[in-house]
């Protein structure tokens, strides 16, 4: 009986440390999967329109998609890419009836995610920038390939969740004339991160 005893109780701890080892590597599997290197968010932005004397403010709609790259280095980790749509079509003037400006760019972003709570980053987007405005003639629409940099930064306030705040400044090249358009302004929403908010 102590024989069996002494057989059974290896073969039991045996069998309850690979369980356990399983179960481990099941958690932290199933952890790291959910961790997803992306942040997506939508916020509201305020934007001078670069428009003659009077340089009027519009207001309008901006979409963030970020990519991080993931099992980067330790001096670029925080690199990724990012995708911005903004419409800027609402509290437009009175003078200016129908200005509006879209665009879609994309590029690289730079996040210092070392601390917990707020992550500054910095980014240099290109896209395709669409203008409408009113004119006499039947010239009421172009587009251009716009220039943006920007920088902000993401505020956690609850899990996921921060706030994010950034400033953008864009370069439409020789839109009329010679001369760049350069709408600027500031934008602030809400990004949820499903790599989580944790420093890694």
């Amino acid at each position: 009986m102590i024989r069996r005893k002494l057989t059974v109780l290896p073969v039991l701890a045996s069998l309850l440390f690979a369980a356990s080892s399983r179960a481990r590597a099941q958690v932290t599997y199933a952890g790291s999967a959910g961790k997803q290197p992306f942040t997506v968010g939508l916020g509201a932005s305020s934007f001078s329109d670069d428009w003659g004397i009077k340089d009027p403010r519009q207001v309008g709609i901006t979409l963030w998609v970020d990519w991080r790259i993931p099992r980067m280095p330790p001096v670029l980790d925080g690199l990724g890419i990012e995708f911005e749509g903004r419409d800027v079509n609402y509290a437009t003037p009175s003078y200016l009836p129908g200005h509006r400006m879209d665009t879609a760019l994309g590029g690289a972003i730079y996040q210092w995610r070392k601390h917990n709570r707020i992550r500054p980053f910095g980014k240099f987007l290109v896209g395709v920038g669409s203008i409408d405005f009113p004119n006499d003639t039947s010239y009421t629409h172009d587009t251009r390939t716009v220039f943006e940099p920007g920088g902000g930064a993401d505020v956690r306030f609850w899990n996921s969740v921060s706030v994010r705040a950034e400033y953008d400044y864009q370069f439409w090249r020789s839109i009329f004339g010679p001369h760049d358009l350069n709408p600027n302004g500031f934008s602030i929403g809400v990004v949820y991160d499903f790599g989580s908010f944790s420093t890694r």
